[in-house]
């Protein structure tokens, strides 16, 4: 096939030379739908020289297939490479090229447009040090350019280039594009983004790409190019105080034992002091290890292996520390990013990857939710797919962390549910959270081993979970009855009933029964403080819930109890007419029709609510009571 007439045009020499000293800039695009992300990146890669003649044949080919008028190349070719991505003409996936100039590689990474591709971009952008926002010069800033800022601020890009696309399409307008500068650099204001370049370019054409436009004779400003290649981006991370996340032991004999990862932030030295967190063992750096040999010193983003002087004790998830110490905290300020089609749940359990440590986590409280339209912060109970917003988090054990803006490693960690494994959210640490140095945990004299002797029985919580109409409440009524005629000391919280009264406020979404599940969780552990046989009678339909739960009683406090009744059960029982008004949509989120119930793995006790009766149940129950020696 004969060449495209634009490719015959290849006089410049590629400027792809591997030397050590040539900086590398990572720099990610972003931007609304069809505002020409990939094009500008196809149009870097092309005028850089960076194809090959075949790469380029294809591209002309490719181009015509496309549908592209004319000799003109469709250089989003170069850059979506999934066939959906070809046959609907968006991006869907991160894409990472590579090219050079003399002065500099680069490394780019295009990002999606659309809003259900935003957890993609924030992948793209959470290691880009620039970023290249592309503005349609016809749609001005709009609410994705907004959202997709906001996520830069809150990723710490502190370079951002705002390229004002399709200037042909307006005529190459000077005031337009002033208009549409003002307007971004004021939301980038308003975000904390100081160091700002707006350019008007023609993508597809050239423009103001690698070198300036005879059709905007008025911009006297960089290209595009000369902007990337002269702006400034470094941050003074390699004088910043060292940080090493430990990754792996690497022992490959009795002789050698030393601790393998990459360098986070700072520098350091053969004989420097380094403190183990969050153990706070203190040893000094014997050796630096890479595959190349020894090193005098490593710095911020190298990978070696350090040896201590010392037998200290340090395995993955530790982090070997200098300078400044960083946070070792269980409870933390943070901003999500929410990702996940399911909303955040507060009270649920998720595990917090950060580093190379997983801790369990659970977000106790939301603080606000960030408008993308006005950047207000706004009162909210959770938060939806895409959404922004300022949460506290509480860890199970201490990590070792910074605050985001001193360190984009030790700062950021993502939010992974801990059963359909999906990553829902990443996080961005604020501060830590300490505990009030005033209050703490007064010790009492009567505890609950002694109440429980003068009962003469071993307190626990008997957790009845079931669909409604499975007859939970029937039998956590006639267990209690028979308690109590063998002089056992009870109390029976049902979930009906306290609706009355301390949960009265709650409704029935996910994130009202979470709530609920928690409040009676605290009021059943004060009940088994005061060593009482405590019956909880709830729906309960989600495993995290109830797992949460259990984990607030000591071992073999909680008796967790499925009462099984089949759903064509329930409804056909519908004491309450409850499942004929959620058929009729009159009642929302309710368990079996319109949100799930999820079956306990491992119950303590099965009850088949179907064939088994109320008081065959009951008197079960109580023989588990009796053979366990709680009565």
């Amino acid at each position: 096939m004969a060449a495209h007439p634009a490719i015959l045009d290849r006089t410049r020499e590629s400027a792809w030379t591997h030397t050590d000293d040539k900086p590398t800039l990572r720099l990610v695009t972003c931007g609304s739908v069809d505002d020409g992300k990939s094009t500008l990146v196809g149009r870097l890669l092309f005028d850089s020289k960076m194809l090959l003649d075949d790469q380029l044949d294809a591209l002309a080919a490719d181009s015509k297939v496309a549908g592209t008028a004319g000799p003109a190349l469709d250089f989003a070719l170069l850059v979506d490479g999934l066939q959906a991505e070809r046959e609907q003409g968006i991006t869907i996936d991160v894409a990472y090229r590579f090219f050079a100039t003399r002065r500099r590689r680069f490394v780019v990474a295009d990002t999606p447009g659309h809003v259900q591709y935003t957890r993609n971009m924030a992948t793209g952008a959470s290691h880009a040090e620039l970023a290249v926002v592309l503005v349609d010069a016809c749609k001005g800033v709009v609410s994705q350019t907004r959202r997709h800022s906001h996520i830069l601020a809150l990723l710490g890009v502190r370079h951002v280039l705002a390229a004002v696309n399709k200037m042909d399409l307006v005529g190459f307008d000077a005031d337009r594009f002033t208009a549409i500068s003002v307007a971004f650099r004021t939301m980038a204001e308003q975000l904390g983004i100081a160091d700002v370049q707006c350019i008007p370019v023609v993508a597809c054409d050239g423009d103001n790409v690698f070198g300036n436009s005879g059709r905007m004779p008025w911009y006297d400003g960089p290209s595009v190019m000369e902007h990337l290649e002269a702006v400034d981006v470094s941050d003074g991370i390699e004088s910043r105080p060292f940080r090493f996340p430990v990754q792996w032991v690497n022992r490959p004999n009795p002789e050698f034992r030393g601790f393998s990862g990459r360098v986070a932030g700072g520098t350091v030295h053969c004989g420097d002091p380094v403190v183990v967190q969050p153990s706070g063992r203190r040893s000094r750096i014997s050796g630096i290890v890479t595959a190349d040999g020894r090193l005098q010193q490593a710095v911020s983003g190298q990978s070696v292996t350090l040896l201590l002087a010392d037998e200290v004790d340090a395995s993955r998830g530790d982090v070997l520390t200098s300078g400044t110490p960083p946070m070792v905290t269980d409870h933390i300020a943070a901003h999500l990013i929410w990702f996940d089609d399911e909303a955040m749940r507060r009270g649920r359990r998720y595990v917090l990857k950060s580093g190379t440590s997983s801790i369990g986590a659970v977000v106790s409280t939301m603080k606000h939710r960030v408008s993308i339209e006005t950047m207000a912060k706004e009162s909210a109970l959770t938060l939806e797919a895409n959404e922004i917003g300022c949460v506290e988090v509480v860890l199970d054990r201490p990590l070792v962390c910074d605050a985001y803006r001193d360190n984009r490693d030790l700062g950021s960690f993502i939010l992974i549910d801990p059963f359909s494994r999906r990553t829902v959210a990443a996080g961005l640490v604020d501060a830590p959270l300490r505990r009030p140095a005033n209050v703490s945990w007064h010790t009492l004299d009567v505890d609950k081993s002694m109440r429980a002797r003068l009962k003469q029985q071993k307190p626990c919580v008997l957790w009845l979970t079931g669909l409604s109409g499975a007859g939970k409440s029937t039998i956590a009524n006639l267990v209690d009855r028979r308690l109590c005629e063998l002089g056992r000391h009870t109390m029976l919280l049902d979930g009906d009933n306290l609706r009355h009264g301390i949960n009265r406020d709650l409704g029935f979404t996910s994130e009202a029964r979470v709530e609920n599940i928690r409040r009676v969780t605290e009021i059943a552990a004060l009940l088994v403080d005061a060593g009482l046989i405590t019956l909880v009678s709830l729906i309960s339909p989600f495993r995290a819930d109830r797992d949460m739960a259990r984990r607030r009683f000591d071992d073999g406090e909680f008796i967790e109890i499925h009462v099984a009744t089949p759903l064509s059960t329930c409804e056909a029982r519908d004491p309450k007419g409850l499942y004929k008004r959620a058929r009729a949509g009159e009642l929302s989120n309710f368990t079996g029709i319109d949100q799930p119930y999820e079956v306990p793995e491992k119950p303590d006790i099965t009850i088949d609510g179907g064939a088994l009766s109320a008081e065959a149940a009951a008197e079960l129950i109580v023989r588990h009571l009796r053979e366990h020696h709680y009565l």
